[in-house]
């Protein structure tokens, strides 16, 4: 009559992440893509070891969109400089490996990328604090 339980807790889950992007920072939603698509290489390499094509493909294809239509997508190339070209040739090898791990069953390739947005995230995560990343105004201590 109300709809499965499991339903329900997707429906639930849908609603916190929503919130979660409303309310948060352009720093943290790239967070989120990174762990969006860290995620996403978890479940296809459970569907690789377990010998489920469709959620292996289904998984590699939702890292590569996340990759592709979110991390690339939000790279400003022109204030980025050589740091956001060497980014988007980053990314567009990391989708490229995957699709080699998608034809060649390969879950050393998935943990290559694996490691890569591990990297990348703990590195975007180390300037989280920093006044750029927040929009604050530095503090100038000398005139304090």
């Amino acid at each position: 009559m109300f709809g499965s339980r499991q339903t329900g807790v997707h429906a639930y889950a849908k609603v916190g992440m929503e919130t979660g992007v409303i309310a948060a920072s352009p720093h943290k939603l790239i967070v989120m893509l990174f762990d969006g698509a860290l995620v996403a290489l978890n479940g296809a390499l459970n569907g690789m070891r377990n010998g489920d094509i469709g959620e292996k493909g289904k998984s590699i294809s939702k890292a590569i969109m996340i990759i592709d239509s979110g991390l690339r997508a939000a790279l400003d190339k022109n204030a980025g400089g050589d740091i956001a070209e060497g980014l988007d040739a980053l990314y567009e090898y990391m989708s490229a490996r995957l699709l080699t791990a998608n034809m060649n069953n390969d879950p050393a390739i998935l943990e290559e990328v694996q490691r890569l947005l591990t990297e990348l995230r703990d590195a975007w995560n180390a300037i989280a604090d920093t006044p750029a990343a927040t929009g604050a105004q530095p503090t100038n201590l000398a005139s304090a």
